[in-house]
């Protein structure tokens, strides 16, 4: 992303004014201008870049000759590393710049933090689509691709997939679950085998269909989900009760050829999850499973993502295609207003033991059929993450699956003792590490500290230690919370124990803060004309519902429209009580259970 950038330089008493320049986020320094220009002024395939304008000076700008600017600026860039000029009054648009501090008594003149033009050009709370695309761009988490709807997941963003994987692998080996990978492609024949299955993907499904200039005979599919690619197998590999349970797993990556609204992470044409597929003797073997791994995703967004979810049953007509029932934990955002499914966990019975013959003898010599189930979540998680805890200043990550816990950046002011700050630095850095904690130092020379700041503030790291002139005559250092902004100085004979103490507080923090923002969004309704209010005000709504398959269909058409139509979300498994004679709020017969209902992504 760039800026439109107006320079206003001074040179003695002679002042040059320039038009606009697109120029990098990564450009400006906290005492000058650096940085790279960019003059591509094409748009990046999925979408349009926004230019938005940074200014020097209140003055009119003059227009002149293109090349005559980029020619000044990279002369001014020359000039600054030579510590020839510097640039000064740099403010965002909307801003004021920060005045020169009078000299102090003792002579010395105070540091003065000037802007250092990282920042997102949209904010949250106004443009949240816009806002969404500039954080996951300028943290550093995505690419986009020259295929629309297809994303560069950076290392940033890898690093906290790998991090939950850290977490779900060995919690799923310890329920004797074991890895393996099956191919991509489906044969056309197999994937058509379960009716009701390949209805629900259909239109989703991306087909091969020439091998380099010649037309396939048979065109092969792209997997949508494995259950179809695995299961011939399992009737393969299934012959008595002693091969049960079979429960396998894989890490991979599927395709669906999603035509309406890419989202990096939650709506994309390709995605890595891991998907379980599991087979038992009996169906309570099957449901007690569903609700374990459920568990662990709940874990999952609540202990590592601090966003709390909400776990239940979907609904017939949002259930899994071809399963008995689907569970759900489902997330809400609410600067949208729009629920969010995090992760499910579906019995799928014994409709795909039918169709792909996954018979056994049991202990009684008996044929029978077995009881499936199978699981996945997936990135999906990752910009769920990105949407509850993001703010105008980026990415806010839980310490849990930041890949870098604590930034330590060096503080020297002008004739301080340089090395002796880098020293500290280095020492502080390993110290946490070797204690356990994500800790990294950023020593780059050709950035000032302010800079740093935003830049790390903009990828979301939690905790950032500043060390300077000060601290390190008081042998302490600085902490400054990514969450809250709150500054703590810390004595660097404690500086382990009370780093701990302070990347659980955050982490603690974040979820509490996103739980009391969800809980505000809630609201329960009994009619509909406070459903229709409440679905207006981008609410979760929690309604008493007769729970028929005509009804839900019956609410999706009556609320159709440009912001989409309301549906179920999920019935809670924790129900609150529903008093006798309670009547359902769309239809007006009894109801039966609690649901929430909402938008939705």
């Amino acid at each position: 992303m760039d800026f439109s950038l107006f320079i206003f330089i001074s040179f003695g008493n002679c002042q040059v004014a320039t038009t606009p320049l697109h120029y990098h986020y990564q450009s400006i320094a906290e005492d000058g201008c650096s940085g790279n220009i960019d003059n591509n002024d094409g748009d990046n395939g999925a979408i349009k870049e926004q230019r938005a304008p940074c200014t020097l000076s209140e003055s009119e700008n003059p227009r002149v000759n293109r090349s005559a600017t980029i020619a000044l600026a990279r002369f001014i860039r020359l000039r600054h590393l030579c510590n020839g000029i510097r640039c000064s009054s740099f403010t965002m648009a909307g801003t004021e710049a920060k005045k020169p501090a009078a000299k102090q008594s003792g002579g010395k003149k105070k540091e003065v933090k000037k802007e250092t033009g990282l920042g997102l050009t949209h904010r949250k709370a106004e443009n949240f689509g816009e806002w969404y695309s500039e954080v996951v761009v300028n943290a550093e988490m995505i690419e986009y691709y020259d295929i629309s709807g297809c994303y560069i997941l950076r290392p940033w963003s890898m690093a906290i997939w790998e991090i939950m994987q850290e977490f779900f692998d060995p919690e799923i080996k310890k329920m004797k679950i074991k890895n393996c990978y099956f191919p991509l492609f489906v044969s056309p024949g197999v994937l058509q085998k379960e009716k009701d299955h390949v209805e629900g993907f259909a239109p989703e499904v991306a087909w091969v269909t020439k091998s380099g200039e010649s037309e396939l005979e048979i065109p092969i599919a792209i997997r949508p989900t494995s259950e179809t690619v695995m299961y011939p197998y399992y009737s393969k590999w299934i012959r008595g009760h002693r091969d049960l349970p079979l429960k396998l797993n894989q890490w991979c990556n599927v395709v669906r050829w999603e035509f309406s609204n890419p989202t990096p992470f939650i709506r994309s044409r390709e995605f890595l999850w891991q998907e379980g597929h599991t087979a038992f003797a009996t169906k309570e073997e099957a449901d007690a499973e569903v609700l374990e791994i459920l568990e662990l995703y709940r874990r999952i967004y609540e202990e590592y993502l601090a966003i709390p979810v909400i776990k239940g049953k979907k609904s017939e007509l949002e259930k899994f295609a071809g399963g008995l029932y689907t569970t759900s934990v489902e997330a809400f955002i609410p600067n949208t207003g729009r629920g969010i499914q995090g992760a499910t966990s579906h019995c799928l019975g014994q409709n795909f033991a039918k169709m792909f013959e996954i018979n056994f003898e049991n202990e009684k010599g008996e044929k029978a059929m077995v009881w499936q189930n199978s699981w996945a979540y997936s990135t999906r998680t990752i910009g769920v993450m990105v949407m509850v805890h993001g703010d105008d200043k980026g990415l806010v990550l839980p310490p849990k699956i930041a890949s870098v816990q604590v930034i330590v950046i060096p503080v020297p002011y002008k004739d301080a003792d340089t090395q002796g700050i880098f020293d500290a630095c280095s020492e502080t850095v390993n110290t946490l590490s070797e204690a356990g904690i994500r800790a990294e130092s950023d020593f780059r020379d050709n950035y000032s500290p302010g800079w740093k700041y935003s830049h790390w503030e903009m990828k979301g790291v939690p905790l950032r230690i500043e060390i300077g002139p000060k601290d390190l005559a008081n042998k302490q250092v600085r902490a400054v919370r990514r969450d809250n902004g709150a500054k703590i100085d810390i004595a660097s004979a404690d500086l382990v124990g009370e780093i701990k103490k302070l990347l659980d507080n955050i982490q603690q923090n974040l979820f509490d803060v996103a739980k009391q923002k969800r809980d505000e969004c809630i609201q329960v309704i009994y009619t509909w004309d406070e459903f229709v209010q409440a679905l207006n005000q981008r609410k979760m709504i929690l309604a008493p519902w007769c729970d028929e398959e005509e009804v839900e269909a019956d609410v999706k058409a009556r609320t159709k429209g440009e912001m989409g139509a309301a549906k179920t979300l999920c019935s809670p498994f924790d129900q609150p009580e529903l008093p006798e004679g309670t009547k359902c709020f769309a239809s007006g017969k009894p109801a039966t259970k609690w649901t929430y209902w909402g938008r939705s992504y």
